[in-house]
């Protein structure tokens, strides 16, 4: 790093306050603090929400899984785009219509009487503390590794290493707890709006940081543009899909083998099944809190759809190219070392001023989720915890300013759960597990009126009573999921059906609300109309298309395979069109 690689990301450090200070004085109360006054347009939250997931480990990820299964490794995650869509159809509508201000509030529009206020204060403190902090520990891990890789020999007022009351601080974790303290600076100044804009500024940052380091990276005279890249790898490394077969997740010939207990898990349950942040069944988290946001339903479903294209067809290549060059340049990095050739590509190949950039664009990924992580995690404590039952009462400007503080402690909690932290596989692998079961309660909640708060409790609970077993007889993820998911839906169900259900005058303000669509609610309500489902489905299933199609194309154009990239094109036009055509049949709320 030389001057001008700190003067560019110094700017762009700078460039942060000037947004937050601009936007402070919007942020007179908790709506206008937490949802933007929900006044943002369909491109600002949409690309927010893509900003949020866009973390600085998410490159490290993708460089990973294709060093161990070829590009066709990405399906552990592309697979999330079928619950994506669900939510931008069936989902997206809803919670803009439900008119509040977290997906924990929507607990007590939707159920009735002392489990309701009980699960709304639990799931802020599970989720909002707990999982979140864990989330924002991993993404801290992440960026520590990055430090690491580029900075070797980094200090913090002189020591390689402080010791905090029994925790070991290393200088390169100090360093990223300077940056959290700066990110929480920000994002307290000017609440979500703030953090939205600047989130569309670090995305943008971050993808024309990774675009610069693909080309410079394929253009490198040992690597040989694309043509050299394929015929240095495998021919298998390219390929687009997973083989099936009775064999280990992990192929010996660089393309992802799936057994067919693993193919279903990864491909047919987890995107419904499990709570994982950015991908939570029915939208939740920082998404719903995104589409609540938005200026009304239409907005709120663009922003979504935009969120889908942008999160799956657009942000990979660029980190897929990377990752095939490292490949070339790095054949004989240790296995759990392959991630790290994506910063080994940054380090070695980018000349000063780029440099600077790539720095500047991890760490505007990284401050993007962490912002998001925290105002998210803060709106859960204060809205579902401290307002409504802790100091119920106060004013406006009382609750900004205790979620002012709310978001300094989220920082330093979650650094010190850094330290402590070793493998950030560890950390998602333990929150699928320990969420499976809950995905369908949060997609029937919506749907069918007989889910109560109980059904809710029962399955967010039901894990933690079987994990500790499953990891002593050592049954790993991903067998362990889905032994997890039939116990938990066991119990819910078998809870749901020995408590009472929501009382009617409770159900029925929900549906008079919400105006969720097809047969669920007619022991409720007596709907006589004809349901939309089969119509949200057929939207639903063309819109996987369209952006695996998009996914596809593009990157059938830089691996420079022009049929199959005409193929995909002309098959992607089709389904828009009809997409365009079907969408013009929804119904809106005005």
């Amino acid at each position: 790093m030389h001057f001008v690689d700190w003067l560019v990301v110094s700017v762009f450090f700078l460039l942060y306050i000037v947004v937050a200070y601009y936007f402070h004085k919007k942020a007179v109360n908790t709506k206008n603090f937490f949802l933007s006054g929900q006044n943002l347009p369909w491109y600002i939250a949409g690309t927010s929400m893509v900003a949020t997931t866009f973390a600085a480990d998410t490159p490290l990820a993708v460089t990973e899984l294709v060093a161990q299964n070829g590009i066709a490794g990405n399906w552990l995650w592309w697979n999330m785009l079928l619950g994506g869509m669900l939510t931008v159809f069936f989902f997206a509508r809803l919670w803009r219509r439900a008119g509040i201000m977290t997906d924990c509030e929507f607990v007590t529009l939707r159920y009735s009487g002392k489990p309701a206020h009980f699960l709304r204060g639990f799931r802020a403190i599970y989720i909002g503390v707990f999982m979140n902090t864990i989330v924002i520990a991993w993404v801290n891990l992440a960026m520590v590794k990055i430090l690491t890789v580029l900075f070797p020999n980094l200090t913090f007022m002189g020591y390689t290493e402080w010791k905090f009351l029994g925790f070991e601080l290393s200088a390169q974790l100090l360093w990223v707890g300077v940056a959290m303290l700066f990110i929480a600076l920000y994002s307290t100044l000017s609440g979500l709006m703030g953090t939205a804009i600047t989130d569309t500024i670090q995305f943008t940052v971050a993808m024309v940081g990774c675009i610069i380091l693909a080309i410079i990276a394929v253009q490198h005279p040992v690597v040989g543009g694309i043509e050299g890249i394929k015929s240095k790898l495998p021919e298998s490394v390219f390929s687009f899909f997973p083989i099936i077969e009775n064999s280990t997740i992990i192929g010996n010939e660089g393309v992802l083998h799936l057994s067919l207990l693993a193919f279903i898990t990864y491909l047919g349950v987890q995107w419904w099944a499990s709570w994982y942040p950015g991908a939570e069944p029915g939208g939740g988290g920082y998404i719903a809190q995104r589409i609540m946001s938005a200026k009304n339903e239409k907005h709120s479903v663009w922003a979504t759809m935009w969120f889908q294209i942008a999160h799956f067809a657009v942000r990979p290549w660029p980190w897929i190219i990377v990752a095939l060059v490292s490949l070339v340049l790095y054949p004989d990095l240790p296995a759990n070392q392959k991630g790290d050739g994506f910063v080994y590509v940054i380090r070695d190949l980018m000349p000063t001023g780029v440099l600077g950039l790539l720095v500047a664009a991890f760490f505007a990924a990284y401050m993007s989720t962490i912002a998001s992580q925290t105002l998210w995690g803060t709106s859960y404590i204060i809205n579902d915890l401290f307002k409504p039952y802790i100091k119920p009462g106060k004013t406006e400007k009382y609750y900004v300013n205790i979620s002012r503080i709310t978001i300094f402690m989220l920082v330093i909690f979650s650094l010190l759960l850094t330290s402590k932290l070793n493998r950030i596989s560890d950390a998602w692998k333990f929150i699928l597990e320990c969420s499976a079961g809950i995905g369908p309660v949060l997609l029937l909640r919506w749907y069918w009126w007989r889910i109560n708060a109980w059904s809710e409790i029962s399955a967010l609970l039901a894990p933690f009573l079987i994990y500790p077993i499953l990891i002593n007889y050592q049954i790993t993820f991903p067998d362990s999921l889905l032994i997890i998911l039939l116990w938990s839906t066991l119990v819910w169900i078998i809870v749901t059906f020995l408590t009472k259900p929501t009382d009617k005058e409770t159900l029925q303000k929900f549906y008079e609300k919400v105006k969720p669509e097809g047969r669920g609610w007619k022991k409720i309500t007596n709907v006589k109309e004809k349901s939309n489902i089969p119509h949200l489905l057929m939207l639903w299933f063309i819109s996987c298309l369209i952006v695996l199609f998009m996914l596809f194309f593009i990157g059938k154009i830089i691996l420079q395979e022009f049929y199959w990239a005409a193929f995909y094109i002309i098959a992607d036009i089709i389904f828009l069109v009809l997409l365009i055509y079907l969408m013009k049949k929804l119904s809106w709320n005005k």
